[in-house]
């Protein structure tokens, strides 16, 4: 029997743009949803790091089964190698762990609208970085679109937290305690993004082996830090899962799923597409606030929704265009 024709350019690179947008939709929704989920199912008794290991936990069996399911388990696990998975996932895993540590220093020490415009440029990074490791150029219409989806996702964030009060200290301190901080896990964030999608587009990792990898060196990160933790001590005095209740595994595994989906996004569309995914889930929690707790938008929120759309639009319509050279 002959074997069937192969497809042609254009049909495979339209169902790699439709898997593409229907991965982004579904992290779109997860994303936004998260929050809300979590505030119904997830009682603040819980331990926050039992819910994260938990979270990890899921993405690694979620993982393994979309690999068993897809055909890949038996080769990775043959080809699978230390060096190569340090190399492809240890790296970034331990620079999201540094930047999250980071992030909650300096949120204690600054304002929540200095810091909303301060974490945003993370998207500005991821760019840089994207182009510096993957040589993935940006054209002049869609680095505008970047900085229209910046100055969105900061109205959004503050939007979301212009309740919290401002933060005290002086002037070094919110420098050295806040400022400083915030802009390294801001270059950390953009330099992680790009390995990962360095490692999935240029080194052909798989997105579900990357999610295994990555969620066994963040356990780890975090079982270790459990040592001298408060939550660690409350796990220890109180139980693994203390405040749990069956409801509490909806959130988790919701999670989970997102964090497939992430991996997923990253490695078809790119560190940059992620953060226009991100930004547009924060429209679909004001969305879901307003549906089920009767919470409007923010005036914050009425104005980022054109300023979102917009650089959406811009970013894929005009994308770099490689110049012929003149013969």
């Amino acid at each position: 029997m002959a074997p069937p024709p192969p497809k042609p350019k254009g049909a495979t690179q339209g169902m790699n743009n439709a898997r593409i947008h229907f991965y982004s939709i579904l992290l779109a929704l997860q994303y936004g949803a998260q929050p809300l989920i979590s505030k119904r199912f997830i009682r603040r008794e819980v331990i926050v790091t039992s819910s994260v290991l938990s979270c990890e936990i899921a993405k690694v069996i979620c993982a393994v089964f979309f690999m068993a399911r897809d055909g890949s388990l038996r080769r990775v696990y043959k080809e699978w190698t230390l060096v190569g998975a340090l190399t492809a996932s240890g790296l970034p895993a331990a620079i999201y762990a540094l930047q999250n540590s980071l992030l909650q220093i300096s949120y204690k020490n600054l304002d929540s609208l200095t810091f909303s415009m301060l974490n945003q440029t993370k998207i500005f990074f991821t760019a840089f970085f994207t182009y510096f490791i993957l040589r993935q150029k940006q054209s002049i219409q869609q680095i505008g679109a970047l900085l229209l989806l910046i100055v969105a996702a900061v109205l959004l964030s503050v939007g979301e937290g212009s309740s919290k009060g401002s933060a005290s200290g002086n002037a070094d301190q919110i420098l050295f305690y806040g400022i400083i901080p915030v802009l390294v896990a801001s270059v950390l964030s953009g330099l992680a993004s790009s390995l990962c999608q360095w490692a999935s587009q240029v080194k052909k990792h798989s997105s579900y082996l990357m999610t295994i990898e990555m969620s066994i060196v963040g356990s780890l990160c975090l079982l270790a830090s459990t040592l001298k933790s408060p939550d660690g001590e409350a796990m220890r005095q109180n139980g693994f899962f203390y405040g749990w209740t069956p409801l509490t595994l909806i959130p988790v595994m919701f999670n989970a799923f997102g964090g497939i989906l992430v991996g997923l996004v990253t490695s078809h569309a790119g560190g940059v597409r992620k953060g226009f995914v991100i930004v547009s889930a924060l429209l679909i929690t004001a969305l879901l606030q307003f549906i089920f707790d009767g919470k409007p938008p923010s005036l914050y929120c009425l104005v980022a929704l054109p300023l979102v759309v917009t650089s959406i639009s811009i970013y894929q319509k005009y994308p770099y265009q490689v110049k012929k050279k003149e013969s």
